[in-house]
């Protein structure tokens, strides 16, 4: 009896308890799914949506033999042998693109699956063969430093500055999404890749092939979602800082940018404004008109984001409600509390819990508070903080969600949170919507996701870190990225040596997808930091600081324009050079230059005291030196000057951006 079968366009494998499911899903792709036992479920979808309906089963072709069973979709094709092993091949050319490789000639196989005592959960774990010259980018956004992650173990779980986006493209011309939400780990290493999934009930994984990096990312966002177009005050100016205490505190800083003419787009409320972390309302002592200020602010053309936590404090006035209600993350031993910070009118520190946002119900909860509390004041913009969720101690098998437990669901959380918020919005008729979240996964950035890096140092090492994880989370499907410009902890506002960071990290900042000036600045006091507005840090800094902010106001409609190429296509705005330049090698080795959309090559400077550094121009068309207007042929390496007032630009093949106004 054959373990092959053919069924509404798939091809299914059984032998012995485990049954194995390759089908068609998306354009010259493949989704796999299998389980040691019983049948393949159907649901839930975790990243992927709906089966993309110009990708219909009868496209996809299924042989079986007696000894061995392929399903061809366009430019992909997977070869399973009597045993169940994988490979997936080039249809073009039948050239091995990945393959499973078994962890020994014995036992066990490829898919290695272990029952979890008391559960029926599985730990899951899939060997592939690894590729010498492979490079891999993509998995989210990492502080590691690197672009090619080939080497690399990756944590997949959610952490302050670590956003677990489990997919990968490959230098060999595919890309690849583990599409399971469960805590586990990537190892990318030299003698092979291995993905594993602590608690999960069956594996469910992705596939694609294409020529170009472009059109792998494409197909990724074909199946799990692509970004609405950015509202086009987002492309402007954000003003933050940790924390602007009061109305009045606020609104004079507003102020202050419109008398000196500059531009301000969005200007944020950060945490404490709060009565108590739960009630999501302002603390009427320290916001008494917020009505009154947002009409204000409107009159001047600045727009507020406001921060919204995700964690209920026992003295809230909803967290009775809420317990009795089911909607907090409970635990499955000990107390449900998740971590001990401090709140409003508290002494010390106390025990949190935080909303369960795999629960439809809390999540429609949640959003009515803040509907009532800020959107009904013309309120609009969502600052999503803390959204991993930042647990400590983190301990996720012990945490218990709508969803699962923590161990096999908890790494899709900022997903549904960024959800809560998109939803909401939606039905009150909205269609300019973004939230900017600490974490994202697969897909977030279809329900308007923005992301930054997190609570970064004020370091030249994090800003070379900052730059490769903008690239990567770009890839993964994230085209809204930003950073606390300056970096969040440890800056000396009077410093010298922080000045010309901050300088730096700006000239970098104005040229990322958004354009946002945030951080802890020291001295610090009450929680509040040291000012942080861009004529805090003396007249040398302002200076260049006021001619950047102009020239981002000169870039928008370029900016708006790569935002709908995001949109449509899922193309970052903000990308590695092979990007754009797949046929040129020596591209696949820069990680500290980017494309900012297809005409402009920007290289930040990121070394202390550094006043020139070397550029690459990629191959096969022209460049000019966007200060200079110097024309330069591309396939070589220059030394660029770059004083203090200059971030090194290049133009590609005859592009006119007013770069010098």
């Amino acid at each position: 009896m054959s373990c092959f079968a053919e069924t509404q366009g798939a091809l299914v494998w059984r032998r012995g308890r485990e049954t194995l499911r390759i089908e068609p899903w998306g354009r010259d792709s493949l989704r796999v799914r299998a389980v040691p036992e019983g049948d393949v479920m159907d649901q839930p979808a975790w990243a992927l949506q709906e089966r993309p309906a110009d990708a219909p089963a009868s496209r996809a072709a299924v042989t079986i033999t007696d000894t061995a069973a392929t399903i061809v979709h366009g430019a992909i094709a997977a070869e399973v042998g009597q045993g169940g092993q994988i490979r997936f091949l080039r249809s073009a050319d039948r050239s091995e693109l990945l393959a499973e490789e078994p962890i020994h000639f014995i036992a066990p196989p490829a898919r290695h699956y272990r029952l979890v005592p008391g559960a029926d959960h599985f730990w899951l774990e899939v060997r592939f063969r690894a590729y010498d010259g492979e490079r891999v980018w993509g998995l989210g956004q990492h502080q590691h430093g690197r672009l090619d992650q080939k080497g690399c173990v990756i944590d997949l779980i959610q952490r302050n500055t670590e956003v677990s986006i489990p997919f990968m493209l490959s230098s060999r011309g595919y890309g690849f999404l583990w599409n399971n939400p469960a805590v586990g780990r990537l190892d990318l290493g030299h003698n092979l890749t291995r993905w594993t999934a602590e608690s999960t009930r069956q594996l469910d994984y992705w596939i694609t092939a294409a020529d170009t990096p472009a059109a792998i990312v494409e197909r990724y966002t074909d199946v799990v979602g692509r970004a609405p177009l950015l509202p086009s005050w987002a492309a402007g100016f954000w003003q933050c800082k940790l924390r602007y205490r009061t109305q009045d505190e606020l609104l004079a800083v507003a102020r202050e940018y419109r008398r000196r003419g500059l531009p301000l787009d969005v200007i944020v409320i950060d945490f404490f404004h709060w009565t108590a972390q739960g009630d999501w309302a302002f603390d009427p002592e320290c916001w008494p008109d917020p009505d009154a200020m947002v009409r204000e602010l409107d009159t001047l053309g600045v727009r507020v984001m406001v921060s919204i936590w995700p964690t209920v404090n026992p003295d809230s006035v909803n967290y009775s409600d809420m317990v009795q209600r089911g909607l907090l993350i409970g635990s499955d031993r000990g107390n449900p509390a998740h971590v001990l910070f401090w709140d409003t009118g508290f002494k010390h520190k106390v025990y949190v819990q935080f909303y369960d946002a795999t629960h439809p119900e809390a999540r429609k909860f949640i959003w009515e508070k803040a509907r009532d509390s800020y959107y009904r004041r013309g309120i609009k913009i969502w600052w999503l903080d803390a959204c991993e969720p930042e647990m400590y101690p983190m301990d996720p098998e012990n945490a218990r969600y709508h969803a699962g437990s923590g161990a096999a669901v908890g790494n899709i959380y900022p997903l549904m949170h960024s959800q809560t918020f998109y939803d909401g919005m939606r039905s009150e008729g909205e269609t300019e919507i973004i939230s900017l979240c600490r974490s994202a996964w697969a897909g977030s950035q279809r329900y308007a996701a923005a992301v930054w890096s997190g609570d970064v140092p004020s370091t030249f090492e994090a800003l070379r870190a900052q730059v490769v994880a903008g690239l990567n989370i770009g890839l993964s499907g994230i085209p809204w990225w930003t950073t606390d410009i300056g970096g969040f902890r440890e800056g000396e506002a009077a410093s010298s040596a922080f000045r010309e960071l901050l300088v730096r990290w700006f000239q970098y900042g104005t040229f990322c997808p958004l354009f946002r000036l945030h951080g802890y600045r020291l001295p610090t006091h009450d929680l509040c930091g040291a000012d942080n507005e861009v004529w805090s840090y003396g007249d040398e800094a302002y200076a260049i600081f006021r001619d950047l902010l102009l020239l981002r106001e000169r870039l928008r409609p370029y900016i708006m324009e790569q935002m709908g190429k995001a949109s449509h296509t899922g193309a970052p705005p903000m990308r590695p050079l092979f990007f754009d330049f797949p046929d040129d090698a020596r591209c696949q080795a820069v990680a500290d230059q980017f494309m900012f959309g297809p005409d402009l090559l920007v290289a930040p400077v990121l070394a202390e005291g550094a006043r020139s550094r070397e550029v690459y121009l990629p191959a096969g068309t022209q460049w000019t030196d966007a200060w200079t207007g110097r024309q330069i042929d591309g396939g070589c390496t220059l030394t660029a000057p770059a004083p203090l007032d200059r971030i090194p630009l290049y133009l590609r093949n005859g592009a006119t951006l007013p770069i010098r106004g």
